[in-house]
């Protein structure tokens, strides 16, 4: 059992990236582009401080879901939901269940695992032999 498991360790690891990717360019899309459409983004001004959260969000989301230049995004974007969960979070209490941070957090320690292990095999990362 093990073994089997061990054998989808590479192919899960592009999984994760993937779908953090799919997860993360939502957010991005919805300050940026207004799609999805999300009431707290309605009056995201591009050149705030959100606003740049929301290109970062989309630009680093599209990068992660191709897995091109992975590690970099990864870090980047692990720096950013920090900054998000400290910044917007953590003032309102220590607890993340309580200060609404757990995907800010969740965020950001997936992607600082990213920016560590690398894309994985599906990733064009992996096919220009970057990974």
């Amino acid at each position: 059992m093990t073994e089997a498991l061990a054998a989808w360790t590479p192919r899960v690891l592009s999984i994760l990236r993937i779908i953090t990717g799919l997860l993360i360019i939502q957010h991005g899309m919805g300050k940026i582009i207004g799609w999805p459409v999300v009431a707290m983004y309605a009056t995201v001004q591009p050149f705030s401080l959100v606003g740049a959260a929301g290109f970062i969000e989309l630009i680093g989301g599209a990068l992660l879901i191709v897995g091109l230049c992975t590690r970099p995004v990864a870090f980047i974007l692990s720096g950013m939901m920090a900054f998000a969960y400290f910044i917007g979070h953590f003032p309102k209490g220590f607890h993340p269940l309580i200060n609404g941070g757990t995907l800010a957090a969740l965020y950001c320690f997936t992607c600082l695992y990213l920016s560590t292990a690398g894309a994985g095999p599906w990733s064009v990362d992996a096919a220009t032999k970057r990974a």
